[in-house]
């Protein structure tokens, strides 16, 4: 009976992380993939995030979706955070929140 309750417990812990990590992607040689859902409207919202978000520390890969809204940033983790990320965005003058791909559907 306690070998059935201790299984079960690990399984939740597992499958609550695993649910929890799904806006931030782990890359190899410590770096992490993670999609913003940003209040872009136009070419010049594109130019003005790459120009600034592209030289925040740890940055080492940038896609932006307009049509979308989304904002996807490759990061060393060592050297920045998601809310680090998140801020620098803010900082801009941009809504942002992390992007949930189960909200689209």
């Amino acid at each position: 009976m306690m070998r059935i309750l201790l299984i079960t417990l690990v399984l939740m812990l597992g499958i609550g992380t695993t649910m929890e990590a799904q806006d931030k992607k782990p890359v190899k040689n410590g770096k992490e993939i993670v999609t913003f859902d940003v209040s872009m409207t136009c070419e010049n919202c594109v130019k003005k995030i790459e120009k600034n978000i592209a030289f925040e520390k740890g940055v080492t890969d940038m896609k932006i979706d307009l049509e979308n809204k989304t904002v996807q940033i490759e990061f060393k983790s060592a050297q920045t955070t998601v809310e680090k990320l998140q801020a620098a965005i803010e900082k801009l003058g941009y809504e942002v929140k992390l992007h949930n791909s189960e909200q689209k559907k």
